[in-house]
């Protein structure tokens, strides 16, 4: 297999991809907000529309490179030593469970998009009632069904997040585009059941993904064998885990995502806003994931095996061809520029196929140049995900 790199920066980018395909993607609608930024602005408050300017300008000017690789042989999967107890979040241990799903509940007909009906839903996950909201292309079915992307939000306080409030101008793009659409509210957010126990210390949140990819397979109308995933941020993280588990998740499209490994989250992840290093529950009882596994486990040079083994970056090999396109802008403040451009050269040097676009003085929900990175964003699973 021979290993694909992409690196595209903003300003060259618009320039070709917008030209060429400028009937793909609708800017977001006047009412549509940006996604909130993993550090959530106050209930109530809304966050700074998206950009609609169709070529924006950076403040500085932007440059292209575009490379390669010849390499052949892909990266072997890292061989790593099995701790005495098996971590629930080792990447063999979540291989190793079940995501069986359920059957797909209309909880409530919402008002509908412009080519689209959209509905309020739940599914189980270890027995948990997890609600979502799911869009449904209106037209012919194709004769195998249609793709389906699972759409994996970033970090918001749970108790602020509302399934009808967020993302709105991303999950439209992407339903308007012949596409079913899933976005997981993860247990203890909205109505979700279960407690919101944060993604980076606990397996919950990727497991609700997990059933959410296994209930679509199941529903009527959706193409089992043509399933995505979309994530941002925090849901970044969980898209390239989930990749790595299931191998039925054909294609998946990062933005800003947290998408380093574990020793590199440790280190390198120096951050402008609060993100959570604990995570608080119902109880009262913090979980301090960071403190707590290097008091048991040892620091990522004293243990390396059990910090290898539940990062899913040790695992690319494993992808055996299924692509990811990353996106992320130069001045994000959130998550470092520095995990994509990590992941990239990762993907490569595992042999796998991996778009890099970079986005000149931008933020960490790509604001200025949503147009282009959605744009990209549906090409990419139009080449992957569709005939």
């Amino acid at each position: 297999m021979t290993p694909h790199l992409r690196l595209v920066s903003g300003l060259l980018f618009i320039t070709l991809v917008l030209s060429a395909c400028s009937g793909l993607v609708q800017p977001p609608a006047p009412e549509a907000q940006a996604a909130l930024p993993s550090s959530a602005l106050p209930a109530g408050e809304l966050p700074t529309p998206l950009a609609r300017t169709a070529t924006p300008q950076p403040t500085a000017a932007a440059t292209a490179t575009a490379t390669t690789s010849t390499t052949d042989t892909p990266t072997a999967t890292a061989t790593l030593s099995p701790t005495p107890t098996p971590h629930p979040m080792e990447i063999a241990a979540m291989r190793a469970m079940e995501y069986p799903g359920s059957e797909l509940v209309i909880e409530e007909t919402l008002d509908p998009g412009s080519n689209y009906d959209r509905y309020y839903v739940h599914y189980l996950s270890e027995g948990l009632k997890i609600y979502a909201l799911l869009t449904v292309p209106r037209g012919e079915l194709p004769a195998t069904g249609w793709p389906v992307i699972i759409f994996n939000h970033g970090y918001i306080p749970p108790t602020v997040y509302r399934t009808t409030e967020r993302y709105i101008a991303y999950v439209d793009n992407l339903a308007r585009s012949g596409y079913i659409v899933l976005r997981v509210d993860y247990r203890g957010h909205d109505r979700s059941e279960g407690e919101p126990t944060g993604a980076y210390g606990d397996p919950g949140y990727t497991v609700d993904v997990l059933n959410a990819v296994a209930t679509m397979r199941r529903y009527p109308g959706a193409d089992p064998e043509r399933i995505g995933m979309w994530g941002h941020s925090m849901g970044g993280y969980i898209t390239l885990r989930a990749m790595v588990i299931d191998p039925g998740i054909k294609a998946g499209v990062i933005w800003a995502g947290v998408v380093a490994n574990y020793p590199d989250m440790l280190t390198r992840w120096r951050r402008a806003r609060a993100f959570p290093t604990s995570t608080p529950n119902p109880s009262g009882v913090t979980r301090r994931w960071r403190q707590d596994w290097t008091e048991l486990y040892g620091t990522p040079e004293e243990n390396p095996e059990f910090w290898a083994s539940i990062s899913a970056n040790s695992y690319l090999a494993d992808l055996n061809g299924r692509p990811i396109q990353l996106h992320h802008g130069t001045s994000d403040a959130d998550v470092p520029l520095e995990f994509s451009q990590l992941l990239a050269e990762q993907m490569q040097a595992a042999g796998q196929t991996v778009e890099l676009y970079t986005y000149e003085g931008d933020d960490h929900n790509i604001a200025n140049y949503f147009s282009a990175a959605m744009t990209q964003t549906i090409v990419f699973y139009n080449t992957y995900l569709k005939p």
